[in-house]
């Protein structure tokens, strides 16, 4: 602990105090962070202006702690905001996330000036922190071992009106020799599927038509309640809420994907023709060093059924480049099984240590040079793959639901940007009446880039949605009040899969 000289003066608990949040990692993380907004809101705090750039009265941080130089990015960020905290009397900083769980007391002796400290495991705790690091005037850290409250429990501020995250489950039972997150979030947890459903019907009330159900291993969803078909039977069940026009999930395990699944995508029409399944690796050999339970076989085997009960179904996946002990015939193999599965998109990543992890400490780790010229023939390959995927799509008509802030140039070049049921971003011409994020749209695609499809023509159908009042309703409230900041990573708009993450557990 540092002592109360060390910390700012008592401020005035009746003001109105603003907060800003700065998000890393996976979409765990991001749904974490919507958490600490509703409960900072419920504590009476209030979004920080969007250019505050750290001059809000509470910063916090929800950190990743997957990466090598995970904690120099957040000492770098701490140090930034030091003297600003100097300056400003009442300041408080905030720390949580896997990071914060993994190293604890640490934080606050790099960084004295940071007020609270909290674990993945406690976030409901926040506002008590905060508060008890002004009357005490002395950093709090407080790190619970087991989970106090299930996040998806707590007070929430969504960045999306139309689409949204509900959490089935935390943590993760395996042991992948790269991944640090088990240690951190702990044993698998699950919901009971009467409160997931509750959550959902909540959210369609208020106007949502997207979910995204998430887990760090969402397809193991039943292991802890002793159901070996809770996922499937949990995806059928969403079948029938009314109302519910999308349901996507993040991220499967290939060990745990079964045919029951399989069948609950294909035969549930609002579950999306959309599947992450992170590979890792193409090779037996790497992958059995990973701790990955499948091989290449395996994995193929779930592409294959996969695409022959789903035939749209795009598929994109995770893998690393460059794992201890890979050789060239090992990389050739995850080529391989590249050019067979056909992914509509890859998120590649270099192999990089993460601390605390087995892999870390393994021989054979290789030479930075050998890696980034191996991920370039990656990227290479995937790209080709990807836009030819893309072009298949040239000529077909999709409803897409309507995003806001996925189309950057969208201004300039008098378009909007929604996501199809695949998942795939299509950048539309602009049409003649009002189109809301949250409506859905039919469009016809006529050019297809590798990242992105273009439908030039005239929309041929526009549907007004609940959905589409939800935002019209937020944008309105938000009209009548100051701007806001966003959290981080997550866009307004339909959630996608974010690159932080591979067989469930984040690498970035």
């Amino acid at each position: 602990m540092t002592s109360s000289s060390d910390r700012s003066p008592a401020v005035d608990v009746l003001s109105t105090r603003t907060y800003e949040i700065r998000t890393y990692g996976c979409q765990m993380n991001v749904h974490d962070s919507e958490r600490l907004a509703g409960l900072l809101e419920d504590a009476g705090y209030v979004r920080a202006p969007e250019d505050s750039d750290g001059e809000a009265d509470v910063v916090v941080f929800n950190t990743c702690a997957v990466r090598e130089n995970a904690d120099n990015k957040l000492y770098g960020n701490l140090g930034h905001l030091a003297p600003r905290k100097a300056s400003r009397p009442g300041m408080q900083i905030a720390v949580g996330g896997c990071l914060a769980q993994k190293d604890r007391d640490t934080i606050v002796k790099r960084a004295p000036w940071v007020d609270v400290v909290f674990g993945t495991h406690n976030i409901g705790k926040l506002p008590v922190l905060l508060e008890r690091a002004r009357v005490q005037e002395e950093a709090q850290v407080e790190i619970a071992e087991s989970l106090e409250a299930f996040p998806s429990t707590l007070p929430t501020r969504r960045e999306s009106a139309y689409a949204a995250w509900v959490s089935i489950s935390v943590g993760c039972n395996n042991t992948c020799t790269f991944c640090i997150v088990p240690a951190l979030r702990g044993k698998e947890k699950d919901r009971r599927p009467g409160d997931i459903l509750a959550e959902i019907e909540a959210l369609v009330a208020e106007g949502v038509s997207e979910v995204t159900l998430l887990g760090q291993n969402v397809n193991a969803y039943g292991s802890d309640i002793g159901d070996r078909e809770a996922f499937s039977k949990l995806l059928r069940a969403c079948g029938t809420i009314d109302g519910l026009e999308r349901v996507r999930f993040t991220s499967p395990h290939p060990r745990d994907f079964t045919d029951d699944v399989i069948a609950a995508m294909a035969e549930t029409p609002n579950v999306m023709p959309q599947l992450h399944m992170p590979l890792q690796s193409g090779s037996d050999p790497v992958l059995k060093a990973m701790r990955r339970s499948y091989r290449q076989e395996r994995f193929l085997g779930i592409i294959e059924k996969v695409r022959a009960a789903i035939p749209h179904a795009a598929i994109s996946t995770d893998i690393i480049v460059g794992f201890p002990g890979e050789t060239e015939e090992d990389f050739q193999q995850t080529l391989h099984v590249v050019r067979e599965a056909r992914f509509a998109q890859a998120f590649t990543f270099q192999y990089s240590k993460r601390p605390g992890t087995p892999a870390a400490d393994m021989d054979g780790q290789i030479p930075k040079k050998v890696v980034q010229e191996r991920y370039e023939r990656l990227v290479a390959l995937q790209e080709e793959i990807s836009w030819e995927e893309n072009k298949k799509q040239v000529g077909r008509t999709l409803e897409l639901m309507v995003a806001e802030g996925e189309g950057r140039k969208d201004d300039t070049t008098h378009r909007l940007s929604g996501r199809a049921p695949d998942n795939r971003l299509v950048h539309f011409t602009r049409p003649g009446q009002e189109v809301r994020p949250g409506d859905v749209v039919t469009v016809e695609v006529t050019y297809a880039a590798p990242h992105h499809l273009l439908a030039e023509g005239p929309v041929l159908d526009v549907r007004r949605t609940r959905a589409g009042d939800a935002w019209e309703k937020r944008a309105a409230e938000k009209a009548a009040k100051p701007a806001g900041v966003l959290l981080g990573l997550p866009k307004v708009g339909v959630p996608e899969p974010l690159p932080a993450v591979t067989g469930g557990c984040v690498t970035d």
